[in-house]
């Protein structure tokens, strides 16, 4: 990890980035460019390092302010069994949104009790997979949820603990598709409508169900506190007047995830530490404030643990330059594998590896390789002169781009790699064409 003052950018790649004698970027010890030619672009990198530090500063920054939090990784922002396996050795619990979300943590023997499974619409096989399984909290989204699941745990003969998901009808100012804490929502049970306290006196009423606490969820990618801050206010207080008329004993409160990370140099996120200030001195001083018994608190961050540890690696190909208007450069990758420029309009940052101690002398935008106008990963960013072959880095591409990612085109979805001090090791193959045509039959 020679060099590293000489990259700017570096607070955006993984705690163990640098460059090397060769001006080439290094993760953990490992050249990139290196890394590029033995497995193929596109490419993923994760720093197992980093991941770690993520994991421990999270439960280090709530637990010092609130003893009693569980901090669990929302696995939607890209999970597999090796990465189950990390989490689980840092002490995290799991918040799960499917059935092969919960077969992946099966996969791993990770601890049931720690497992929230989530989401709209789970199937009456999902929440029988979850049961068998003995998962430690379903999350109920809507009534159908709830008599669906109270019929399933009595037919077993089980009383399944519970949260219930309410919506506390408060804007985080994030972009709309990942806004999930208003009225107009598919997600939780309106507090104002009447509906969250029909569904909690149901829920109190289902013998083979036990609530146990409320969850909400504001959205993601949240830069602002203050939404966190006046959610939580709302919900305890419908939990009091919950107390005052059905003897509800509030043991649990999930405030969520949802966190900000840093994706470009001039637009930072608030620090864990930060987050954990707020929302932990505002559970304590309300508690106090309305005579609840302590509670136990549960965030569920899943961004802010993998996004920086992640790195995507790509290989130049040719370029477009209209005069006077902009220099387009392609690379071999693009939508298929991160389609959250095109579908959110986020906003990345990059380097070029195999050229990260030079001067950056020219405006480009790094477009993909999909047949789509909007495919397009960075606009108008300044990099070294840019060659066919050369190798970009794109920083904080840890998070959804390999969820979200996809065979458009017939494209093959690219390898990931882990790095573990200075070895790097395959987690997940890169596709084949045997794999695209598997599962299509004649």
């Amino acid at each position: 990890m020679k060099n590293r003052e000489k990259l700017p950018k570096l607070p955006l790649f993984p705690q163990t980035a640098g460059l090397n004698s060769k001006g080439r970027l290094t993760i953990g010890g490992c050249d990139t460019v290196a890394l590029a030619a033995k497995y193929g672009t596109p490419l993923c990198i994760f720093d197992e390092a980093t991941l770690r530090s993520k994991c421990a500063e999270y439960r280090r920054e709530f637990e010092r302010r609130y003893p009693n939090t569980l901090v669990i990784y929302a696995c939607k922002a890209f999970i597999n069994p090796a990465l189950a396996l990390i989490l689980q050795g840092e002490h995290m619990g799991l918040d799960v949104v499917s059935a092969g979300e919960i077969a992946i943590a099966k996969s791993v023997a990770f601890s049931p009790e720690k497992v929230f499974f989530h989401g709209n619409n789970k199937s009456s096989d999902e929440l029988k997979s979850a049961l068998e399984w003995g998962i430690g909290r379903i999350v109920v989204d809507n009534f159908h949820e709830l008599h669906l699941l109270g019929k399933l745990a009595k037919d077993r003969g089980r009383i399944q603990d519970i949260l219930l998901r309410v919506s506390p009808e408060v804007d985080p100012h994030t972009h709309k598709y990942i806004t999930t804490g208003v009225l107009d929502s598919k997600f939780g049970f309106p507090l104002t409508t009447g509906q969250a306290e029909e569904a909690l006196v149901e829920a109190m009423a289902t013998p083979s169900l036990h609530l146990v606490g409320l969850h909400f969820h504001l959205g993601s990618s949240i830069f602002e506190i203050e939404p966190y801050v006046e959610a939580i206010e709302i919900v305890l207080r419908f939990a009091v007047q919950m107390k005052e008329k059905h003897n509800l004993e509030l043991r649990e409160l999930n405030i969520g995830g949802g966190f900000a990370v840093q994706y470009q140099m001039d637009s930072p996120a608030p620090s864990i530490g930060d987050y954990a200030e707020a929302i932990t001195s505002k559970v304590l001083s309300l508690s106090r404030k309305l005579k609840l018994d302590p509670l136990r608190l549960i965030v569920e961050p899943g961004r802010t643990i993998v996004a920086q540890a992640g790195v995507s690696l790509y290989k130049v190909g040719g370029t477009k330059e209209i005069p006077g208007v902009r220099k387009y450069v392609f690379v071999d990758g693009g939508m298929g594998d991160n389609i959250r420029p095109a579908l959110y309009g986020s906003m990345y940052d990059a380097l070029v590896a195999n050229k990260a101690g030079e001067d950056a002398t020219e405006m480009v935008t790094v477009a993909g390789k999909f047949c789509e106008s909007g495919d397009i990963l960075i606009k108008d960013i300044r990099l070294p002169k840019l060659e066919e072959g050369d190798i970009i880095a794109m920083p904080t591409s840890g998070a959804y781009s390999i969820p979200m990612s996809s065979n458009y085109n017939a494209s093959l979805r690219p390898a990931i790699l882990m790095i573990k001090g200075s070895q790097a090791r395959l987690i997940r193959r890169r596709e084949t064409y045997e794999d695209l045509l598997r599962y299509d039959v004649l």
